[in-house]
């Protein structure tokens, strides 16, 4: 069946029990594609039937789909025609693993964060209507996005909509870790609302009956807040917001996902389909641990293991041993998530230490004004989380936190490039918009000793401070060099003269590279751990202006605003005689790929910054 699937709506054309058949062949392409490519395959095998649905019901590219967080888009991309692509999926050059306007017309937004694509879909549907054009927006949300503050000021907004906007509510009961918080147990209730589903359709159905009088009061009894209609209407949250409910439905039926569906475009405003699917659906080890299967690297489809041995000594994993090793020293020390306990290496924190931690569920701005009341009642709160998802903490980091000079700490996992989840993923803009904080400290370790000695700093620290960390193993070379951390304060490897290294932590194995390649080619070089990329270490950039004529400046962050820029800046205003050479990412997005790749490819490899180092010199 699948090889009948050429391009969109093809779907379309199959008879009722070669659907059937089609549903079992995408979960067997997913699972043998994704054991060798890796990526994320639990929520892909949970929403086969829903994505089939809705490809059955609407019309593509007219009609728009829009994919929260747009990791479980697989099977929307194998019934829009780009089966071929799922041999490179993930690669650099080849197909990405989130929905790419670029990549294809029938993805309608670009997504990769979570809880925006009723924001999104929201501005579609004004669009259309201010247009005076004819389509349906279509909008798939899982309930653990519904943990994030924007979803629910877009279903605040929506609920004035006087034309069809349809919400997909994806129940699983999972985000990537388990769902925590009021939602998750309001919908979890819902789950077992079968019963007033069908009192609400018997009540509906029996009062359409009664002439003159059924109508108004359905209408009565829609509108009314008494405890009637708590009886007749599971999703009151939603109906009280002004937005129709629908469900739940089973969401691994087809023809009841296509019924709901066309109940769904009859509705004139907004309206919220909630739908029950069950992660990993169709492949046992993923049903069993859908955390595990999230977002997975190639493994062994009989066992389900992962066939490459996990990394020892990454970054996680010393990030949560010394946090474990702090808390049990010092109980004002606390630890918050959002929905990335495992992934933050916090789990092993959470069974010690279960009332210091603290899963707030996907949302990251709320964490960070959380962890700044934490630390005004007295608390020393670490909030460890990904670098591309802080991003979304950014006002709550300036007015929450820094401007009342808070001590939160800020564990910055996944920094710099991660490889292949692409451009949204890519935790590259950290530097610049911590560094521009007023009263924010940034540092970033060398090696897993360094990481460990600059944690146990941090908590010491009383202020707001970042310790930025990237994702995998943590290098070990170098321990010997472990001297004490002090504000500010970088460190010096080797002390020549004329050409100088200044390193920005996890790039020290890339610059010591670098190092023994001039060194090679003949030219005197000093290397230095920058250490802190904010306060920057002036008194070691005055020192090394007295006798190098040239300072390269290596970082894993775009250049704009990074430490390049502010090394240029006060070399600039204070006139010194040396010439400084950011060698930083462009400030572009850096699409999906193998690390090792991306760094050649965006020039910050060993090699290429050999050379561009070379040439400079040689100019001056």
């Amino acid at each position: 069946m699948l090889e009948r699937i050429q391009k969109e709506n093809d779907i379309k054309k199959l008879n009722p029990q070669e659907l059937e058949e089609l549903a079992g062949e995408i979960r067997e392409f997913l699972v043998e594609k994704v054991s060798k490519t890796g990526g994320h395959i639990a929520s892909n095998l949970g929403v086969v039937e829903l994505t089939m649905a809705m490809h059955l019901v609407f019309s593509l590219p007219e009609d728009k789909m829009i994919w929260d967080v747009g990791h479980q888009s697989y099977t929307h991309k194998l019934l829009t025609g780009r089966k071929e692509g799922f041999n490179d999926l993930r690669k650099y050059g080849g197909m990405s693993g989130f929905p790419k306007r670029k990549e294809s017309n029938c993805d309608a937004f670009d997504t990769g964060h979570s809880s925006t694509s009723i924001s999104a879909g929201l501005g579609y549907v004004e669009a259309r209507d201010l247009k005076g054009e004819d389509y349906h927006v279509i909008s798939v949300i899982g309930d653990g996005s519904l943990t994030g503050g924007m979803a629910y000021e877009a279903l605040n907004n929506a609920a004035h909509l006087k034309t069809n906007f349809i919400i997909v509510l994806n129940d699983n009961h999972m985000s990537i870790s388990e769902n925590v918080g009021g939602m998750s147990k309001y919908l979890a209730n819902l789950r077992t609302a079968d019963i007033y589903t069908g009192l609400k359709k018997g009540v509906t159905n029996t009062l359409k009956k009664v002439p003159v009088v059924g109508e108004p009061m359905i209408e009565k009894i829609r509108k009314t807040k008494s405890s009637i209609k708590q009886l007749v209407v599971p999703g009151m949250f939603f109906e009280d917001m002004g937005i129709t409910y629908l469900g739940p439905v089973p969401g691994h039926n087809l023809p009841l996902l296509c019924k709901a569906f066309r109940e769904a475009q009859k509705v004139e405003g907004a309206v919220l389909l909630h739908v029950l699917t069950k992660k990993g659906k169709g492949y046992s080890p993923a049903e069993e641990a859908p955390d595990k299967f999230h977002g997975i690297g190639p493994f062994d489809i009989d066992s389900g293991e992962v066939k490459a041995k996990k990394e020892k000594d990454s970054c996680t994993d010393v990030f949560g041993k010394v946090m474990c090793a702090e808390a049990a020293k010092n109980p004002d020390v606390v630890a918050i998530t959002a929905a990335m306990a495992d992934g933050t290496g916090l789990a092993q924190f959470r069974r010690r230490f279960p009332k210091r931690f603290f899963d707030v569920g996907i949302a990251e701005g709320h964490a960070v004004t959380f962890a700044a009341g934490l630390a005004a009642g007295g608390m020393k709160p670490v909030f460890a989380v990904y670098s591309s998802f802080l991003q979304r903490g950014y006002d709550q980091i300036i007015h929450d936190v820094a401007l009342q000079k808070l001590p939160v700490v800020f564990a910055i996992d996944r920094a710099g490039l991660v490889g292949s989840d692409g451009e949204t993923h890519q935790g590259i803009f950290d530097l610049s918009y911590m560094s521009s904080i007023p009263n924010m400290v940034v540092m970033s370790p060398k090696h897993k000793w360094e990481l460990a000695d600059m944690l146990r700093f941090a908590i010491d620290y009383d202020g707001p401070i970042a310790l930025r960390y990237p994702r995998g193993s943590a290098y070990t070379g170098y321990e010997e060099y472990r001297s004490p951390i002090e504000l500010g304060k970088s460190e010096c490897i080797y002390k020549e003269k004329d050409i100088a290294i200044f390193s920005v932590g996890h790039m020290f194995e890339e610059a010591e590279k670098v190092w023994k390649n001039l060194k090679e080619a003949g030219y005197n070089c000093s290397l230095v751990n920058a250490r802190f990329v904010k306060p920057l270490d002036t008194e070691m950039i005055e020192t090394l202006s007295e006798n190098h004529r040239l300072i390269a400046v290596i970082e894993e962050n775009v250049q704009t605003g990074g430490c390049g820029e502010h090394v240029l800046e006060y070399v600039s205003r204070r006139r010194l005689p040396m010439h400084v050479l950011p060698l930083a990412l462009p400030d572009d997005y850096v699409e999906h790929g193998s690390v090792d790749v991306l760094r050649h490819e965006t020039g910050i490899d060993s090699d290429t910054m050999t050379d561009r180092i070379i040439e400079t010199y040689k100019e001056l």
